[in-house]
């Protein structure tokens, strides 16, 4: 097999940075530090993680709206770069200001996060474009599981960190409140996202692009109404877009509610971080596992596998009792989670006319973006009516079902 270049090594290392903030910002010590803090100002269980469910919610419309107009623009001559720039840069500040705010100020934090979350996704939809400058289409698979299985190893170095600061204070080793360890962690996810992306800034550049024109905003308008106009020379594009609409809801859901949804089961803090820890390593070697397979059995049957796999997490959810039954879960998580992101995006950049990668990256990003509001918006409101975490997590299952059903009409050609 070639090996993988400079470019490709640029590019898969952002996945390598940016995980630390999906796994302790996004999934482990945020979630944990927020709801201790909220239900420390008399806020119930129940109700912090529904207000947990409606930001995440706030967010992701946000950018969702955003995100086709940006993508629209930025497929012009030098704009990918500077878009991804002011994105990751927003999400770095914001997540380093999480350390900095007193825990008592629940809402603020709230409003922090999701304005860092805001960058962290948009600089996302810039960088996932760039995977069709940095490889040739029969390598994407290969690269793009390459980032994932990478973004898993890598985030464990400061998930690892964090933990050990954490834990010491619970412990007492050292004299610090598990609130200021906290915010530690947050500050060490901002120096290692922001450490670890100086490579794609020097060595990726955007090979494909539209030259530019005067009046850049209303002529990039005017292309994205022409691309809805013919929607239809996109079919098997768009219809794969609404496969992915449902069934990434429920990964992405699943993935952003776990600690919280763990909590609500008695889950302590530190068996919560322990098992999401593990859940990392084990999920590294799958992603580039589905990478490989992918070569083999196609991209589209291993995406039929991770679907399948996390229907059964579904089910499986509604029956927990134990901390056993939760490593069980994440173990099942494990094994697909980066694999069907890692595919999606592979997949996805095979069907994008090249030139515009950027506008159809940004349909791709309001896709996932508006699924990712519907997911949060299901599990917080049957919580709130049911009180039960358990039965919000089984109701997603759906989506996967939704998903399933529709990718099994997307041509059989990625």
């Amino acid at each position: 097999m070639k090996r993988f270049t400079k470019e490709e090594n640029s590019w898969v290392l952002y996945d390598w940075a940016n995980s630390a903030y999906s796994i302790i910002i996004t999934t482990a010590v945020f979630p944990l530090f927020y709801k201790a803090a909220a239900e420390n100002s008399g806020v119930s269980s129940a109700h912090s993680t529904a207000y947990l469910g409606y930001t995440i919610a706030i967010s992701t419309f946000i950018l969702a709206m955003l995100g086709p107009i940006l993508g629209a623009i930025a497929d012009y001559k030098g704009c990918k770069k500077q878009f991804f720039i002011f994105f990751f840069t927003l999400g770095v500040s914001c997540t380093a200001l999480l350390a900095f705010i007193p825990s008592e100020h629940w809402l603020l934090l709230l409003l922090c996060y999701t304005v860092s979350t805001i960058g962290f996704a948009g600089a996302n939809v810039f960088y996932d474009a760039f995977l069709v400058d940095v490889t040739p289409e029969e390598r994407m698979n290969l690269v793009s599981a390459r980032g994932f299985g990478l973004g898993y190893i890598g985030s464990a170095i400061p998930f690892i960190l964090s933990i050990a600061v954490i834990l010491c204070a619970q412990t007492g080793m050292i004299p610090l409140s598990v609130s200021a360890a906290s915010q530690i962690a947050f500050l060490i996810t901002a120096v290692w996202w922001g450490l670890f992306s100086i490579p794609l800034l020097k060595n990726v550049h955007q090979r494909y692009y539209i030259e530019r024109e005067p009046h850049l905003i209303a002529n990039s308008f005017k292309r994205l109404g022409k691309t809805l106009k013919h929607i239809k020379q996109y079919r098997a594009l768009f219809l794969f877009l609404l496969a992915y609409f449902f069934y990434i809801d429920g990964v992405g859901t699943i993935i952003t509610m776990s600690t919280s949804y763990g909590s609500d089961l008695g889950i302590s803090s530190a068996n919560l971080l322990i098992i999401l820890f593990v859940t990392q390593v084990v999920a590294a070697p799958f992603a580039i596992l589905y990478g490989r397979l992918a070569e083999i059995f196609t991209g589209k049957t291993m995406l039929y596998a991770g679907i399948v796999v996390y229907m059964i997490v579904c089910i499986y959810a509604y029956f927990l009792e134990t901390t056993l039954d939760f490593w069980i879960l994440a173990m099942l998580v494990a094994t697909s989670q980066g694999g069907i992101q890692a595919l999606s995006r592979s997949y996805f950049a095979k069907l994008v006319p090249k030139k515009h990668a950027n506008e159809f990256f940004g349909f791709y990003n309001i896709f996932g973006k508006f699924a990712s509001i519907m997911g949060p918006l299901l599990v917080a409101i049957t919580a709130q009516l049911t009180g039960d975490s358990s039965s919000a997590v089984f109701s997603l299952i759906v989506l996967f079902v939704i998903g399933i059903i529709i990718l099994a009409f997307v041509p059989e050609n990625a």
